[in-house]
Protein backbone atom coordinates (compact mmCIF):
# COMPACT_ATOMS: atom_id res chain seq x y z
CA UNK A 1 0.00 0.00 0.00
CA UNK A 2 1.41 3.35 -1.07
CA UNK A 3 0.51 6.55 0.74
CA UNK A 4 0.86 9.85 -1.10
CA UNK A 5 0.81 13.30 0.47
CA UNK A 6 0.79 16.46 -1.64
CA UNK A 7 1.96 19.85 -0.44
CA UNK A 8 2.86 23.24 -1.83
CA UNK A 9 -0.51 24.47 -3.02
CA UNK A 10 -1.68 28.00 -2.42
CA UNK A 11 -2.90 31.20 -3.99
CA UNK A 12 -0.91 33.06 -6.62
CA UNK A 13 -1.50 35.77 -9.18
CA UNK A 14 -1.57 35.03 -12.88
CA UNK A 15 1.92 34.73 -14.26
CA UNK A 16 3.29 33.42 -10.99
CA UNK A 17 4.82 30.10 -10.06
CA UNK A 18 4.29 27.32 -7.56
CA UNK A 19 6.00 24.03 -6.89
CA UNK A 20 3.95 21.11 -5.68
CA UNK A 21 5.50 18.16 -3.92
CA UNK A 22 4.19 14.66 -3.44
CA UNK A 23 5.85 12.47 -0.82
CA UNK A 24 5.37 8.71 -1.04
CA UNK A 25 5.63 6.11 1.67
CA UNK A 26 4.71 2.50 2.27
CA UNK A 27 5.86 1.07 -1.02
CA UNK A 28 8.71 0.83 -3.48
CA UNK A 29 8.65 4.27 -5.04
CA UNK A 30 10.78 3.27 -7.99
CA UNK A 31 8.19 0.67 -8.96
CA UNK A 32 5.79 3.38 -10.04
CA UNK A 33 5.33 6.02 -12.63
CA UNK A 34 3.94 9.14 -10.99
CA UNK A 35 1.19 11.24 -12.46
CA UNK A 36 -0.30 14.61 -11.67
CA UNK A 37 -3.98 15.32 -12.21
CA UNK A 38 -6.26 18.22 -11.40
CA UNK A 39 -9.92 18.77 -10.84
CA UNK A 40 -11.71 22.10 -10.99
CA UNK A 41 -15.16 22.59 -9.46
CA UNK A 42 -17.86 21.03 -11.60
CA UNK A 43 -15.35 19.41 -13.94
CA UNK A 44 -13.92 15.94 -14.36
CA UNK A 45 -10.46 15.07 -13.13
CA UNK A 46 -7.98 15.75 -15.91
CA UNK A 47 -4.48 14.60 -16.68
CA UNK A 48 -1.64 17.09 -16.19
CA UNK A 49 1.53 15.07 -16.62
CA UNK A 50 3.35 11.84 -15.85
CA UNK A 51 6.94 10.81 -15.22
CA UNK A 52 8.33 7.30 -15.57
CA UNK A 53 9.90 5.40 -12.70
CA UNK A 54 13.42 6.65 -13.45
CA UNK A 55 12.48 10.12 -14.66
CA UNK A 56 13.58 9.31 -18.18
CA UNK A 57 10.20 9.64 -19.81
CA UNK A 58 7.70 12.44 -19.34
CA UNK A 59 4.44 13.38 -20.96
CA UNK A 60 2.30 16.47 -20.50
CA UNK A 61 -1.17 17.63 -21.33
CA UNK A 62 -1.18 20.19 -24.13
CA UNK A 63 -2.72 22.75 -21.77
CA UNK A 64 0.38 22.79 -19.54
CA UNK A 65 3.16 21.88 -21.97
CA UNK A 66 5.99 24.39 -21.77
CA UNK A 67 4.72 25.83 -18.48
CA UNK A 68 4.76 22.85 -16.11
CA UNK A 69 7.63 20.47 -15.39
CA UNK A 70 7.52 17.17 -13.56
CA UNK A 71 10.56 15.77 -11.80
CA UNK A 72 11.22 13.11 -9.22
CA UNK A 73 13.84 12.35 -6.60
CA UNK A 74 13.83 8.63 -5.94
CA UNK A 75 16.23 9.02 -3.03
CA UNK A 76 13.59 11.17 -1.31
CA UNK A 77 10.54 9.24 -2.57
CA UNK A 78 9.17 12.52 -3.86
CA UNK A 79 7.76 13.80 -7.12
CA UNK A 80 7.45 17.48 -7.98
CA UNK A 81 5.32 19.61 -10.23
CA UNK A 82 6.90 22.96 -11.05
CA UNK A 83 4.24 25.29 -12.39
CA UNK A 84 5.13 28.55 -14.09
CA UNK A 85 3.23 31.20 -16.02
CA UNK A 86 0.13 30.21 -14.13
CA UNK A 87 -3.27 31.15 -15.51
CA UNK A 88 -6.65 31.46 -13.79
CA UNK A 89 -7.78 28.34 -15.65
CA UNK A 90 -5.10 26.37 -13.79
CA UNK A 91 -7.15 26.79 -10.61
CA UNK A 92 -8.00 23.32 -9.31
CA UNK A 93 -7.26 20.72 -6.71
CA UNK A 94 -4.08 18.97 -7.79
CA UNK A 95 -3.54 15.28 -7.09
CA UNK A 96 -0.56 13.03 -7.46
CA UNK A 97 -1.04 9.35 -8.21
CA UNK A 98 1.05 6.21 -8.66
CA UNK A 99 0.82 3.45 -11.23
CA UNK A 100 3.13 0.52 -12.14
CA UNK A 101 3.15 1.53 -15.79
CA UNK A 102 2.93 4.71 -17.84
CA UNK A 103 -0.61 6.01 -18.30
CA UNK A 104 -2.50 9.25 -18.71
CA UNK A 105 -6.01 8.14 -17.74
CA UNK A 106 -7.04 8.42 -14.08
CA UNK A 107 -8.71 5.02 -13.86
CA UNK A 108 -5.39 3.28 -14.49
CA UNK A 109 -3.84 4.66 -11.32
CA UNK A 110 -3.75 2.61 -8.16
CA UNK A 111 -2.90 5.13 -5.46
CA UNK A 112 -3.93 8.74 -4.94
CA UNK A 113 -3.05 11.57 -2.62
CA UNK A 114 -5.62 13.75 -0.90
CA UNK A 115 -5.00 16.74 -3.15
CA UNK A 116 -3.77 20.28 -2.69
CA UNK A 117 -5.59 23.44 -3.77
CA UNK A 118 -4.06 25.80 -6.31
CA UNK A 119 -5.84 29.09 -6.89
CA UNK A 120 -4.72 31.55 -9.56
CA UNK A 121 -6.21 35.02 -9.60
CA UNK A 122 -6.24 37.40 -12.56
Amino acid sequence: QVQLVESGGGSVQAGGSLRLSCAASGGTFMSYAMGWFRQAPGKEREFVGVVSWNGGRKYYADSVKGRFTISRDNAKNTVYLQMSSLKPEDTAVYYCAAVPGFYITPHEYDYWGQGTQVSVSS
